[in-house]
């Protein structure tokens, strides 16, 4: 709290090609990641936000501290959710139940996810959520919106703002989309599920 810094990243950063190019990394991490952290830091004095957690930012910010604060929350989730070529395909233990409960399969909820990514209008982000009760639900948030400012837990996020993959994919945004399944950490994502 006070000062926020840019995120150390998990994994190298040619380690989820192809999946996700060095170069995409090093723009959309170094570059844009890097910005929302120094925008912020300069947006914090005199806002009354200098020692929030992100979260309550987000949660209770407005205007550009809002947005750049969002932007991280979300770039923190997303790239902290992934690893190598070495990821497991689906989730497994009670996450796996909760999506099989709340969507019918793994396939099923793969499908609606890509298609709430793929039919956002605009830049923005997919993700999977749990409620206070667990149940998940899928969401599309616009610009730099988090599943936490409607009161869930956010599990799993695709960006779909176009520095995200338009070095890799061009305007091929659904395939981008069915490409990052082979790169998700579902260690991490269950890990996220069970606090």
């Amino acid at each position: 709290m006070g000062t926020f810094h840019l995120m150390n990243l998990p994994y190298a950063p040619e380690a989820l090609e192809p999946v996700i190019s060095r170069e995409t990394i090093g723009f959309h991490h170094g570059k844009h990641l890097a910005a929302y952290v120094n925008n912020l830091n300069a947006l914090l004095p005199g806002s009354g936000f200098e020692n929030a957690a992100l979260e309550e930012i987000v949660c209770k910010a407005s205007g550009g501290i809002l947005n750049n604060a969002g932007q991280i929350l979300n770039h923190e989730l997303y790239f902290g959710q992934f690893c190598g070529q070495s990821a497991k395909a689906k989730p497994t233990g009670a996450l796996a139940e909760a999506i099989a409960r709340d969507f019918g399969s793994f396939e099923t909820f793969k499908s609606e996810f890509q298609k709430a990514g793929a039919t956002l209008f605009g830049s923005g982000w997919v993700w999977l959520s749990a409620d206070a009760e667990g149940k998940l639900v899928i969401t599309q948030e616009p610009n730099a919106a988090n599943p936490v400012q409607r009161g869930l837990k956010p599990l799993l996020t695709f960006d779909v703002w176009e520095h995200a993959y338009y070095l890799d994919y061009q305007n091929r945004r659904p395939d981008h989309l069915a490409a990052l399944w082979q790169i998700v950490d579902w260690d991490v994502v269950e890990q996220r599920y069970a606090k």
